[in-house]
């Protein structure tokens, strides 16, 4: 891709990546940071990274790693903002925001599989290739519904805590979100 192209891909998906990254982390500053940090790596390896059949899974991934790493601007991100302002984030719905807080009580993998499947629109395959971990870890993630994971996170279903409200799709057992309204737990699968 030319560079053109990378002024493109980056406000075709800088928005997007910040509210994955943000739902992970659960700071939006810090979000903020680890996305712009990973599109100036990306916009200075663009000629490799524009290449690969998913440069928004490999800018997605790095800012994921940056996140929980600690790095923030360097010169780079500098450069590629001369290039291109960051473009707006849009306005967070109040219910984006209480998905964000409830995910925030989740252990940061169960965050990252539940993002990256559920808010990115991943298939189970690609969830595992991009954090690096088996297809059957991000299967039993998914499978254990809000409830295996609010148990994992240390939490019980009948102590009064509310999960995100869940529908079982015809004919499945595999429980996802139908939005991000509050509702009592699923009945068990």
């Amino acid at each position: 891709m030319a560079e053109r192209d990378f002024g493109e891909f980056y406000a075709g998906n800088y928005g997007r990546l910040v509210i994955q990254v943000y739902a992970v982390t659960g700071n939006l500053a810090d979000a903020e940071d680890a996305v712009q940090e990973a599109f100036a790596r990306a916009s200075v390896r663009w000629g490799r990274v524009g290449g690969y059949n998913s440069p928004e899974g490999w800018v997605r991934r790095v800012a994921l790693n940056l996140a929980f790493t600690g790095l923030r601007r360097t010169r780079r991100l500098l450069e590629v903002l001369r290039r291109a302002p960051a473009p707006p984030v849009p306005p967070l719905p109040a219910d984006s925001l209480a998905l964000v807080e409830a995910l925030k009580a989740l252990p940061l993998g169960f965050r990252q599989v539940l993002v990256l499947h559920y808010l990115a629109d991943l298939p189970v395959e690609r969830v595992a290739g991009e954090l690096g971990i088996a297809v059957g870890t991000v299967k039993s993630r998914l499978s254990r519904g809000p409830g295996g994971a609010g148990q994992a996170a240390g939490r019980r279903r009948g102590g009064g805590r509310k999960w995100p409200a869940m529908s079982c799709a015809s004919g499945s057992r595999r429980w996802k979100p139908t939005c991000c309204h509050w509702s009592s737990p699923p009945p068990s699968a």
